[in-house]
Parts: structure tokens; C-alpha cells; sequence
């Protein structure tokens, strides 16, 4: 009498290659919640921000902002398969938005210029966009007042006035964007000597909420713009700057 031979209970693996071999439509999900959700989230501005622009830009912009969405809807992205990358089963995520309100970073360089001679180009705030590689312009209006204009992501631009708030010669500038303004941003530069040494060692402080808010925050991570990054490369540049150019900058001459 033969026996019957009973099939052996599929393995869940072997279930999820089974499903995928008959066809399914759904793509596998390789990207974690969080990413997910801050897809979600920051396509839908970006794109909303790129059909108010009503140029071919803002389409474009449009355009990544649908295709954000999409990989945050299905929580597929073709890029990732391509490099084996899988979030959706890591356990801890990359991003995390940062608590509470805005976004603060502190960096700080030493730089071998006396105090009065950084103090001196930096309250000079025209000198700010040569070596702020995202401000495209900073425009005093009178002692206290400026007018400034930055670079965003995907060549956006953003505009407002600030007032400086605090001063101390040669040792600290104090600023913030004026209420109503399209930033909200308050900063301070702090320039002290170092004892011994024929240098000065140059803090930044800065906070500030990212334009479209939180989305707007999602946006610019999702695209590379890191803050702190920006800022540790800016004060990096303007040591390059003052170092290697110091008679004329000293003036505020430089150019």
C-alpha cells in the first residue's frame, strides 16, 4: 500500500517569494514610517509650493514633490532596491525631526585674526554672502537694519528683513528677522580671544523655523540642506577668508 505523501506547510519566505512570482502589483515596501511619513509630508508642500510658482521650476519642483508622495504613500523606492537598501526592517530610523519648535545649531572655529579684524568684517553684513554660500544678498538699511535674501531648495528663494539686537564691540552681534517676516530666524556671533595665542575663537548660534514649517524642514533634509552642515562649511570658509586675505578684509575692502 503506498503511502501518501503530505506537502510540507510553506515557509513565510517562501510564501512572500510565491506571491511576488504570480504577479502581485503592490510594490514591496523598503523605506521605514518615519521616512515615510516625512515623504508624505514634504512632497505635498513641495509640490503645492511649486504650482504656486506657476513656472516651468515650480513644475519641476511639482513633479518631485508627486514622486515624494508616491514613495511615501507606497512606501516603495526604486533607488533604494537598486543599492539592496532596506529601512522598512531596520530598527532604529535615520531621521527624526528635531523636538520643539524650529531648528538651533551651534558651531564654532578657531581662527589665527585678532577679534577686532573678524569683528569688524562680520558687522560689516555685506561681507556675509562671501562666504555664506547660501545668502545671495545681505543689504544693510541703516546701523541696525538689513534686508536679506537666501538660497532654498530646488533654487528657491526667500526674502526678509532683520534687526541686530545686541552689541558688544568685538565680542558679539546679535540678531533677529523683524515679526511679519517670511523667515523666522534669530541668530548671535560670538568672537573671543584665545589667551596665549594670537587667534579667536568665532561661535555661531542659530535658530530658526524653516520656511512651510515642519514640511518645509522634511523637504530640506530629503534634498541634503542640513543647517549644521551649512554652517560648519561657512565658518570653515570665512577662516579660509580671513586667513589668507587678512590685510584687505580686515578694511572690509575684500572682494
Amino acid at each position: 500500500m503506498s503511502k501518501m505523501i503530505m506537502p510540507m506547510p510553506l515557509s513565510h519566505v517562501q510564501q512572500s517569494h510565491l506571491q511576488r512570482s504570480k504577479g502581485s502589483q503592490t510594490p514591496e515596501a523598503n523605506v521605514g514610517k518615519t521616512e515615510r511619513w516625512v515623504s508624505v509630508l514634504g512632497g505635498g508642500a513641495l509640490s503645492l509650493y511649486g504650482l504656486s510658482r506657476g513656472s516651468l521650476g515650480g513644475l519641476a519642483m511639482a513633479v518631485l514633490g508627486g514622486g515624494l508622495v508616491y514613495r511615501g504613500v507606497t512606501g516603495h523606492c526604486t533607488c533604494y532596491q537598486a543599492l539592496g537598501i532596506d529601512t522598512a526592517q531596520s530598527h532604529g530610523e535615520r531621521f527624526r525631526i528635531p523636538a520643539g519648535q524650529g531648528i538651533k545649531v551651534e558651531e564654532r572655529v578657531t581662527i589665527h585674526c585678532s577679534p577686532e579684524e573678524l569683528y569688524g568684517y562680520w558687522r560689516n553684513l555685506a561681507n556675509l554672502p562671501r562666504f555664506m554660500q547660501h545668502l545671495e544678498l545681505v543689504q544693510p538699511t541703516d546701523d541696525k537694519h538689513s534686508h536679506w535674501v537666501t538660497k532654498g531648495p530646488l533654487g528657491s528663494r526667500f526674502e526678509w528683513d532683520a534687526e541686530i539686537i545686541t552689541e558688544r564691540e568685538n565680542e558679539l552681534i546679535g540678531w533677529r528677522s523683524l515679526a511679519g517676516s517670511g523667515v523666522d530666524t534669530a541668530g548671535s556671533v560670538h568672537f573671543r580671544r584665545i589667551p596665549g595665542e594670537d587667534a579667536t575663537e568665532v561661535r555661531v548660534i542659530l535658530k530658526y523655523d524653516p520656511p512651510m514649517g515642519k514640511a518645509g524642514e522634511a523637504v530640506a533634509w530629503l534634498l541634503g540642506e542640513s543647517p549644521g552642515r551649512q554652517i560648519h562649511e561657512d565658518l570653515h570658509q570665512f577662516k579660509r577668508l580671513m586667513e589668507t586675505e587678512a590685510s584687505p578684509v580686515a578694511t572690509g575692502q575684500f572682494r
